[in-house]
């Protein structure tokens, strides 16, 4: 009886994520550790709709005000419930995902130590992505027009001081950009887009820290705490202990150091709509970012907003092959004439190539635009 509630809700939450995810032993084994059997029954409440005001729960619960209050406040401090007021100050109760962004996100954005248990856990999720990759896999002609009708799931914010190219225009990242009237004028720097924002928390970047403690650490960075959000975000996140608020200019210089070590800037938007208020911005690196590695796993397409495509003047590169080991994406190779070539249906025009060229071959062309490549068939 315990696991069929555990399966009950895990299809529940499940259902509140953009990334088709199975139900299994390895799940219900997850959420056994996580929640209580009387958590899970106030979950059951969220099984039609997964946004709800104190009114909504009241008569979906059938629970008092009182009781559902200790519910959110026990199920927000696990990541699994989000309580915020929306734009009009009504507070809404949103049921959380376990993945992308949900439970698995906010459970390492915190500090973890390092013992069996939590190792232990931190193993079920491995176990766990590998079964989703098998479960994609195995109907990956079902779910790939799933793929295919998202929106980005993230939108790069190029690194600092690269130059950039229009027509017939040279400019820096860090001067505006002139576009048509009708046109959405992104916020596509750093350094505009913190100063847009009081309130900032920082966390651990989640996905370092799970590599961590599964004794796999990151080869291109020691930086942990570098998961940043905005808003009503990073005000939740430091509410429940995920992370702590700081101020504009220790988010510059961690977004610095974060750009020293060749990571790569991805925004975040409510519901992936672009024309949105960012609410996160995640620090990438190669090897451990989740979005990228369930990408080659064949879990998840790759599915990025950019406003830039690098581009490669061939009369000054040299073949050095630094942009290709830096790429977050593999998307620059060098060609039989020993230049580097760029793919621009995987460009997601992050900047990291143009920062580490040593011979400033290579600049950002400006153009909003959609990647999108499919997650890889492995069978």
């Amino acid at each position: 009886m315990s696991d069929e509630i555990y399966k009950k809700a895990a299809y529940i939450i499940t259902k509140a994520g953009i990334l088709p995810t199975p139900v299994n032993s390895t799940l219900i084994e997850i959420l056994k550790t996580q929640l209580t059997e009387d958590e899970l029954d106030f979950i059951n409440a969220f099984r039609r709709k997964t946004s709800q005001t104190m009114d909504q729960l009241k008569k979906t619960s059938k629970l008092s005000e009182p009781q559902i209050l200790s519910f959110v406040k026990r199920l927000a401090k696990k990541g699994f419930i989000f309580n915020q007021p929306n734009s009009e100050g009504v507070m809404v109760y949103r049921l959380m995902p376990l993945l992308m962004v949900g439970a698995f996100e906010y459970l390492y954005m915190k500090k973890i130590e390092h013992n069996e248990v939590e190792e232990k856990l931190a193993k079920m999720f491995s176990n766990y992505f590998e079964e989703t990759r098998d479960f994609i896999q195995a109907n990956y002609e079902q779910i790939l027009p799933i793929f295919e009708n998202m929106l980005p799931i993230d939108r790069t914010v190029p690194i600092l001081n690269e130059t950039i190219q229009g027509d017939q225009i040279s400019l820096s990242v860090n001067k505006e950009i002139e576009v048509p009237e009708e046109t959405i004028l992104l916020t596509q720097n750093v350094e505009e887009l913190i100063e847009k924002f009081d309130d900032i928390s920082v966390g651990h970047c989640f996905c370092r820290h799970h590599r961590d403690l599964l004794g796999n650490p990151c080869k291109y960075t020691d930086l942990r705490e570098n998961c940043f959000t905005f808003g009503k975000s990073a005000r939740y996140v430091a509410e429940q202990g995920f992370g702590r608020l700081i101020s504009k200019g220790e988010a510059l210089e961690i977004m610095k150091k974060s750009e020293d070590d060749g990571l790569v800037h991805k925004a975040f938007h409510p519901h992936s709509d672009i024309t949105k208020t960012e609410t996160s911005i995640c620090n990438c690196c190669k090897d451990c970012c989740g979005t990228l590695e369930w990408w080659r796993m064949g879990i998840v397409a790759l599915i990025n907003s950019t406003n830039y495509l690098s581009q490669v003047d061939p009369d000054l590169c040299v073949g050095c092959g630094t942009c290709v080991e830096k790429c977050p994406v593999d998307a620059i190779e060098l060609n039989d004439s020993e230049k580097a070539e760029v793919n621009a249906e995987c460009c997601i025009g992050c900047g990291v190539c143009a920062h580490f060229c040593p011979e400033n071959a290579i600049s950002l062309l400006e153009g909003m635009r959609k990647v999108y490549v499919a997650p890889p068939r492995l069978r």
